[in-house]
């Protein structure tokens, strides 16, 4: 039972994280997550309150009613699919199926791809490309950013998607498989087009808005402790990460954010700061694109201690207190 308990989640598992790593995403138009941002973009404007104005309680209700109901259908047609799989078609089958749907869930290439550009078109003495390319990643205006703001933006994003776009992800898949990571994907591309706090979103997106703030409670944490580990063992100031982190978590909006963004300010050395909302870290050695480059190095290697010093033990401990065989019916 042991091998059929856990071992398709712990092969899913590596093979999730490999088939990310190695080869990204496909193209938007055949991405299931872009199609999942298709569809939020159909049904939001159809929850908005009349069009000479807007009814605050409808679109609060109507928000939240979305997005429970489709994060819910789409974690319970996750797990009925992956069931059916195992039941129908064994082992290897749901070990396959696995690992695509915990990819979709990733994007760790993703990022490193994004910020890459960022830097290629930096070397390039391109900034109008470094602003575009940062502009794919971030919500704030890029058009008028400096050489330093675009490297602080994309050192920021880089860290912030480490929780996001990996840890979370794979958080949620340790506790309840594949289809806790789709659902919590579901969330985080929720917040992403909805939860925002202008007059258009200010309520139709709160529930997201909260959902994602929750979801993200945990893993932020653990992705910072997991920093400073990365921090140390890549050679950086992991004694100021820690002194950063503990000084500076708090400053930004998100209860979240703060804590990889402050970690990697102080591992970094460096000041990250988005004018008129929040400055993190200390100027101690300049913002440069080496800086972006050993940020990607912590984000990946972060990536491998969650894995092998939580991710795997999570689905053992699971499996040997009866978990998985409860929810897959094994």
């Amino acid at each position: 039972m042991m091998e059929v308990g856990t071992g398709y989640l712990l092969i899913g598992l590596i093979g999730g994280v490999l088939i990310d790593i190695l080869f990204g995403d496909p193209p938007n138009k055949y991405h299931p997550v872009s199609w999942l941002g298709i569809l939020i973009g159909f049904i939001i404007p159809k929850l908005k309150g009349d069009k000479d104005g807007h009814n605050v309680n409808k679109e609060k209700l109507g928000g939240m009613i979305f997005a429970i109901v489709l994060i819910a259908l789409i974690g319970i047609a996750t797990q009925f699919l992956v069931s059916m799989c195992l039941h129908l078609f064994g082992l290897i089958a749901a070990a396959i199926l696995t690992a695509l749907i915990l990819k979709i869930a990733l994007a760790i290439k993703g990022m490193e791809k994004h910020a890459i550009e960022i830097i290629n078109a930096l070397e390039r003495g391109d900034i109008k490309s470094a602003q575009h390319n940062l502009s794919l990643i971030v919500r704030r205006h890029t058009k008028q950013l400096s050489r330093q703001d675009v490297l602080s933006a994309t050192i920021e994003c880089i860290g912030e998607s480490t929780v996001d776009g990996i840890v979370a992800p794979l958080f949620f898949y340790s506790i309840l498989g594949p289809a806790g990571a789709l659902a919590y994907r579901t969330i985080n591309t929720l917040d992403s087009m909805v939860g925002y706090k202008d007059d258009y979103y200010k309520y139709i997106g709160w529930m997201s808005a909260r959902l994602d703030t929750i979801a993200n409670y945990v893993p932020a944490r653990i992705t910072s402790l997991l920093m400073v580990i990365s921090s140390r063992l890549l050679g950086a100031d992991w004694k100021n990460s820690i002194q950063i982190l503990r000084r500076d978590h708090s400053k930004t909006r998100s209860s979240n954010a703060g804590y990889p963004m402050a970690t990697m300010a102080g591992a970094l050395r460096i000041k990250l700061e988005k004018v008129g909302h929040y400055s993190l870290g200390e100027n101690r050695e300049p913002l440069s694109i080496a800086k972006c480059r050993i940020a990607i190095s912590i984000m990946k290697l972060t990536t491998i201690l969650f894995s092998l010093s939580l991710s795997i033990p999570m689905l053992l401990i699971l499996y040997l207190v009866g978990w998985w065989r409860l929810l897959f019916g094994l």
